[in-house]
């Protein structure tokens, strides 16, 4: 699904739902430090809101592989208390259509610090719907930042950071085996974008840091191996990109993966995302601005998320439900000729007079 809409429009803060839940459910996570860590209540708000407004989500979460697997609903909704805590409101979870969880219950308004954790969190808690809270701890957030993996710290820094300051660690902490054929798979990918490049290998220095060695054609022997340091922006961001679909099994959410790279590898993104995807049937949200990623001939009306914002709020629809987009895309118009007018800011002609 790629997520396309104006700066500022909320492609991020719609993604930033997914990774809410997962920080949520996943170990040493929980309700209080995933809104702590988004700067409180009020800074995740809606700028527009009114005033003291409670803020809601509910998902629905489906396999659509397995007719009888149970459908899944899970709603939290939350505000703060006079100290700024986060304080649930309401937590609500139904499987196959039945109410299994409904909050606030007696015990919470016996004992409202019940109201700080969400069951979503607890062990003890959510054993009748764990296969909802192991799914969303699955949910992977990847936006590499080039200069982060090239900082010589970067070893000290936190464990599972979705810009890349252990991304080496990670790939360093996979299995033998599993790196070996990731790493093969990516290399033929790079031999592809990076002409030059002959081989990709990754190894720990003096230290015990990992480090991503590339050796390029050079006319001296040996004198073409170069390390993360001297790595270009694309080549980082392609390599990051390229192990991120390979890794884990749940959605995956990518932001503007095109950055860095060139049009001629972005026009060819979407088919490599779903020939990977394939198998693992695995869910892919993008956001993007980029022409060259969705004119993929490939992507349906169905596959697009179109943000357009108001006043006092973004409207999000599906491509296929907009007359417009569908007409355009049933008569030959790739999804870039027939979503990106839509999503063009109305006077964005005028940055042609600015000085």
């Amino acid at each position: 699904m790629f997520l396309v809409g104006p700066n500022a429009s909320g492609k991020s803060n719609l993604l930033d739902v997914f990774r809410f839940l997962r920080d949520i459910a996943k170990p040493g996570g929980g309700f209080e430090r995933a809104v702590t860590d988004r700067g409180g209540v009020s800074s995740i708000r809606c700028l527009t809101a009114r005033m003291y407004s409670d803020i809601a989500i509910e998902v629905s979460i489906e396999d659509v592989s397995s007719p009888v697997a149970p459908l899944w609903r899970y709603c939290v909704e939350f505000n703060q208390d006079n100290l700024r805590r986060p304080i649930l409101k309401q937590e609500q979870v139904w499987k196959s259509g039945e109410l299994i969880l409904r909050r606030p219950d007696e015990h919470d308004k016996a004992d409202r610090e019940r109201l700080r954790q969400t069951h979503l969190e607890q062990v003890n808690m959510n054993q009748q719907f764990r296969e909802l809270a192991r799914f969303l701890e699955t949910v992977q957030y990847f936006h590499l930042v080039p200069h982060i993996i090239r900082d010589p710290e970067r070893f000290a820094t936190q464990t599972g950071d979705p810009f890349g300051s252990d991304f080496l660690e990670r790939l360093a902490s996979s299995p033998k085996r599993v790196q070996k054929a990731r790493l093969q798979k990516i290399q033929e990918a790079l031999k592809i974008a990076v002409p030059q490049l002959k081989e990709l290998e990754l190894d720990r220095d003096a230290r015990g840091v990992p480090h991503l060695k590339a050796l390029y054609e050079h006319w001296r022997p040996g004198a073409g191996w170069q390390d993360e340091k001297v790595f270009s922006d694309g080549t980082l961001r392609f390599i990051g990109f390229l192990w991120a679909l390979l890794e884990g099994q749940g959605p995956l959410l990518l932001e503007e993966p095109e950055l860095s790279l060139h049009t001629g590898i972005v026009q060819r993104l979407a088919g490599v995302i779903h020939r990977i995807q394939r198998a693992k049937e695995r869910q892919v949200l993008i956001s993007t601005h980029s022409y060259e990623l969705i004119a993929d001939r490939g992507i349906g009306a169905e596959e697009v998320l179109v943000l357009q914002p108001a006043k006092e709020k973004t409207a999000v629809f599906v491509g296929k439900d907009n007359k417009q987009i569908r007409g355009l895309m049933q008569a030959g118009a790739s999804a870039a000729e027939a979503v990106l007018p839509v999503t063009e800011p109305k006077n964005a002609i005028q940055l042609e007079f600015w000085e």
